[in-house]
């Protein structure tokens, strides 16, 4: 009998009770969405148990979460009921470079950790087709690993001697400094940046400790111009005096 992680490279992970990788949707996303929110359809590309899914379900927005680990959906499924968000949320099990993305419909897509799971061809082009899909007051949340990492084989991070992350084998495109920032920036993106920041992260949400490295993105349609105070927000305007 085949057992699901033969067929599942993420099943033991999503499978912990302890699930990989937690339940914290990403500091810079969760900002964004508690000062600006939005409504509309949002796909959450390589959604992995859903960290970042359930924050945009619950901030309104429908979300399609799509990933090729079924366990790791059935968990975003299963947290979704219990949370009372399921209405918002659509599951779906496919590779990201097989999804149909529509053109200029979804108020958002969020690719942590994505564009660096597949080869950097592949990258290039759903970066265009997400790019594509974004309606015009649209935004976009990336992540992804550099060679700042410590699993990566090209320096600086082949060189450091960092702990590795016991699932950095399935990182196969490591981004150069400066380089998602610089697709961002190409006219054709037709993004306009409102954070971006490379930096050595420490994780301890799965396997022993252990570091990345990390570019991080937050972009919305050029043109489109959000109440977006930072993260950490850096002048919040002070409460009115009650009347």
């Amino acid at each position: 009998m085949t057992s699901p992680s033969s067929t599942d490279p993420f099943y033991e992970a999503y499978d912990r009770d302890d699930v990989a990788y937690g339940m914290t949707a990403s500091a810079m996303l969760s900002a964004y969405l508690n000062q600006v929110g939005g409504e509309g359809d949002v796909y959450d590309l390589a959604a992995g148990a859903g960290r970042d899914t359930i924050a945009l379900a619950k901030s309104g927005f429908r979300v399609t979460a799509i990933d090729i680990s079924q366990r790791g959906l059935d968990r975003i499924a299963e947290r979704s009921a219990t949370d009372g968000c399921h209405e918002n949320v659509n599951v779906i099990c496919s590779d990201v470079r097989d999804v149909d993305f529509p053109t200029g419909t979804l108020a958002g897509v969020v690719a942590t950790t994505m564009l660096d799971h597949i080869p950097s061809a592949d990258a290039a082009v759903v970066w265009d087709r997400i790019c594509q899909s974004l309606r015009s007051d649209g935004f976009l949340y990336a992540e992804v690993h550099t060679t700042e990492d410590p699993g990566c084989d090209q320096p600086p991070g082949c060189d450091s001697s960092r702990p590795v992350s016991e699932t950095a084998s399935a990182v196969v495109n490591y981004f150069r400094p400066n380089q998602l920032a610089q697709w961002a920036v190409r006219p054709e993106s037709g993004l306009r940046i409102l954070q971006y920041a490379e930096r050595i992260e420490w994780d301890y949400t799965h396997g022993p400790e252990h570091a990345h490295g990390k570019a991080v993105l937050l972009a919305v349609r050029d043109g489109h111009h959000p109440d977006w105070l930072g993260q950490p927000p850096s002048f919040p305007r002070r409460p009115r005096p009650q009347a």
